[in-house]
């Protein structure tokens, strides 16, 4: 039986790179994608260390991670600024498997504008954001569908935030997040309603899924340890939301969750899907 195909974006670490060997480890072949694909890599609007170095992870060291797992994977350079690299990206993706069966849209903008406060907001930094953010991922989330409706069926699970759908609990300075983050991360939060309403006869389903708080490299460069959002409402580890895609990849039951935004954390525990978090309390 041939495996499936699930393609996942931002898998240079943090929640790409858990997800692509949680669905490694349970027999999916994998095409990862990402803008750094050799360790050390510097891009323009990328989030570095507190000493100006940049942040540890590499699609390389991702494949190297999944070669463990004895499935097929590929890595492919993908700079959601950039459609052509995402035509090139796809591809090499379907020259390689000849179908995708899964899109994890997981990449998004790490610039400093992301979280500026009011003020500082200005149109060229929110284009940016928002190419990152909304059109570079409904533009690949356009061709994948296309792919998969030939194939009759295929799923598309968008990583949203609390950020798309409700206030800041306090201000961007503080640990909040800013308009340019909430707003962009709103606009794509709207694809995966649009298409389960409109594509869903035809085979597609497609989730959004609140990770939460989840200790990151880029949390860590961002808001450190102590950051207010973490201290408010706890962090999880990244292979909490990877074991809940693959839930929702997997199980009958996900069906249950369409429609609605999945609140990873929650969702983890209520099923118990990995072993040891949350550690109990003594």
């Amino acid at each position: 039986m041939t495996n499936k195909v699930a393609f996942i974006t931002g898998a240079s670490r943090g929640i790409g790179k858990a997800t692509a060997l949680a669905l490694a480890s349970k027999g999916f072949d994998i095409v990862i994608s990402a803008r750094t694909v050799n360790a050390g890599e510097q891009h323009q609007d990328m989030l570095k260390t507190a000493d100006g170095q940049a942040l540890s992870g590499s699609l390389e060291e991702t494949l190297a991670e999944i070669g463990k797992f004895g499935v097929q994977a590929k890595a492919v350079r993908v700079d959601l600024q950039d459609t052509h690299s995402i035509d090139q990206a796809l591809a090499q993706t379907l020259s390689a498997f000849g179908r995708i069966d899964a899109l994890v849209n997981n990449a998004t903008f790490h610039g400093e504008a992301t979280n500026c406060a009011f003020e500082d907001v200005d149109v060229v930094s929110m284009q940016k954001i928002f190419q990152t953010n909304v059109y570079g991922p409904l533009y690949l989330t356009q061709c994948v569908v296309k792919q998969m409706l030939k194939q009759q069926g295929g799923t598309i699970i968008n990583l949203t935030t609390g950020g798309a759908e409700v206030d800041p609990p306090m201000p961007t300075w503080q640990g909040g997040w800013g308009f340019n983050y909430g707003a962009s991360k709103a606009a794509f939060h709207r694809l995966a309603g649009i298409l389960n309403i409109e594509l869903g006869g035809r085979g597609i389903k497609a989730f959004n899924l609140q990770p939460g708080v989840v200790t990151t490299e880029s949390l860590m460069a961002t808001l450190g340890d102590n950051g207010a959002l973490a201290a408010q409402y706890g962090s999880a580890p990244p292979e909490v939301p990877a074991a809940v895609i693959h839930w929702l990849l997997t199980s009958k039951e996900a069906d249950s969750q369409l429609g609605k935004t999945v609140q990873a954390q929650g969702l983890a525990k209520k099923l118990t899907l990995v072993q040891g978090w949350p550690a109990a309390k003594i």
